[in-house]
This record gives C-alpha cells, structure tokens and sequence, in this order.
C-alpha cells in the first residue's frame, strides 16, 4: 500500500493509503458505453411516480390498459403513453388478445428491482423515525 494522491482531474483534499493497481481493477469493471447509458435510461424511467405506480400495479399480475387506468386514477391514453416507454425499455411486456392488450412486468428482476428498492425506501423510512424519537 502507498500513500496515494488523486492525480486524475482532482486531487483529493488529505492524502490516504490507496493501492492504485486495485483501482485500476475497479475501474475495469465499471459501467461504460451502451450498458452505463441503458442503466441510466432505466432508473431515469423510474424516476417518474406514475411509472413506478403502474410497476407497482403490475408486480400484482398481468393487467389491461382499462384496469391499470382505474388502478393508478389516469385516463387510458396517459396510461397507454406510460406502458410503451416502459416497453420500450423493456421493463414490461405485452400480450394481445384481440382488442385488449394485457401488460406484465417482463421478468423477474423488474419484480426484483421494485422490491428491493421499497426495502430501501422503507428501511431508511423506519431509520429516520427512530432517530426523531
């Protein structure tokens, strides 16, 4: 281990043991290129609530455009708009049967990624109660 200053576009404010060959190792495996921005395309796609509501909705079983709209309190044409940019992502799927189109999150790690945010959200949620009483 050396004691090891920041040199890439910034110094770091104290100097600190730093072993730059297991840097080297992390910054091989990070995110880049079309992986980092389609990443980033999803979590973009989560940051709108009524997303995340229909998510939500869907993490209940398949659903038509009719019942998610009455579910989440929107019209079917705002819910429609909302469903195809999380197909576009592939976050949830479609199957027609003749006129009606039933959606369900696409696989497993949509259900996954939903639920363990609300973990998330709710463990710090419970964490900052505790520290007000």
């Amino acid at each position: 281990m050396l004691i090891y200053q920041c040199v890439v576009n910034a110094t770091c404010a104290e100097p600190h043991t730093s072993d730059p060959d297991l840097l080297n190792r992390i910054r091989a495996k990070l995110l880049t290129g079309s992986v980092l921005i389609s990443v980033a395309e999803v979590f973009k796609l989560l940051g709108d609530p009524t997303r995340v509501r229909l998510l939500d909705a869907l993490s209940h079983g398949q659903r038509c455009v009719c019942d998610l709209a009455a579910l989440v309190s929107l019209s079917e044409s705002a819910v429609s708009h909302q469903l195809r940019l999380l197909r576009t992502a592939r976050l949830v799927r479609v199957r027609r049967t003749g006129r009606l189109a039933f959606y369900s999150l696409d696989d497993h790690h949509v259900i996954g990624l939903l639920q363990d945010t609300r973990k998330h959200v709710m463990e710090h949620s419970h964490a900052k109660r505790g520290h007000r009483e």
